[in-house]
């Protein structure tokens, strides 16, 4: 059947924990521990990945790599690396469960999905210790994927690497990468869906890449909206995102015109998409 089989979703940001809060704030804390005081944006950029692999990512960063010369008088090393994790994943497992609440519109895009015979999937940057209080607090809210894999199922090659996609399809029996929608809030997510070579679907509000909390985001002015969501979408589609949605409610109308594109053989962005069908969709 040449329509899409099988939507697979991120977590924190994507269908629970608005504006993925949980573990930004312990990135901070165990920087500023450090002696390195970062950015929100810093703390923030790496997200969607595997969490060891975020914090390399940050030590990486030019200012945060030449403080952390400055500080220690060398370069950082593996086993700073390790350190930090060591301190991050407990900081985080301690309040994890309090980011467990799925983002408004969700519960009912999934159950609507489901309706219509899609599969649900999903993938994250969080461990398999992290997940197994993410899961089971999620599903007593109301949210619960039919498969869900860690980088722990890959052996730690998470985003942007595309094998975990590859192994929600493999579970999901979902028949090609064509037919699969990945959906998520972060450049990470974004490159791991292309990577796959699935349609590439960046959710703005509540994303991490917008940065906002519920009551900030509605506390700003329409104009100011606007602009926030102009921002994060343009970031989505630089990144490689194939559309952007604003929330989770456009997502069932978002997949009827990728069916239609299929159905008109327009396989994929890249692959043989009509240029100007593609642009009249696009956002």
């Amino acid at each position: 059947m040449n329509r899409v089989e099988g939507v697979i979703f991120d977590w924190a940001g994507t269908t629970v924990d608005f504006g993925c809060f949980a573990p930004v704030k312990v990135f901070i804390d165990i920087f500023k521990q450090a002696g390195i005081e970062v950015t929100m944006a810093e703390a923030r950029e790496p997200m969607g990945m595997l969490k060891i692999d975020h914090i390399r990512a940050m030590l990486s960063m030019p200012r945060i790599s030449a403080l952390w010369e400055e500080i220690y008088k060398r370069p950082f090393n593996e086993q700073d690396v390790e350190k930090l994790y060591a301190e991050f994943e407990p900081a985080l497992m301690s309040s994890l469960s309090e980011y467990t609440e799925p983002i408004p519109e969700v519960v009912e895009t999934v159950q609507i999905l489901r309706e219509q015979g899609l599969k649900i999937g999903s993938t994250t940057g969080y461990t398999q210790t992290m997940m197994d209080v993410v899961v089971p607090n999620a599903l007593e809210k109301g949210y619960h994927p039919d498969f869900y894999i860690t980088p722990d199922g890959t052996n730690s090659l998470g985003r942007p690497y595309p094998y975990m996609i590859y192994r929600n399809m493999e579970a999901l029996q979902l028949s090609a990468s064509w037919k699969v929608v990945k959906v998520g809030d972060t450049v990470s997510d974004i490159k791991e869906a292309v990577n796959a070579g699935v349609w590439a679907v960046g959710v703005v509000i509540g994303s991490s890449e917008m940065g906002l909390s519920q009551d900030d985001f509605h506390a700003l002015t329409k104009e100011e909206q606007e602009k926030v969501i102009a921002r994060t979408e343009e970031s989505f589609i630089q990144n490689g995102a194939d559309f952007t949605i604003k929330s989770m409610s456009e997502l069932p109308a978002l997949i009827g015109k990728i069916n239609f594109l299929i159905s008109n053989g327009k396989v994929k962005h890249g692959e043989g998409v009509s240029a100007n069908i593609y642009n009249s969709y696009k956002r």
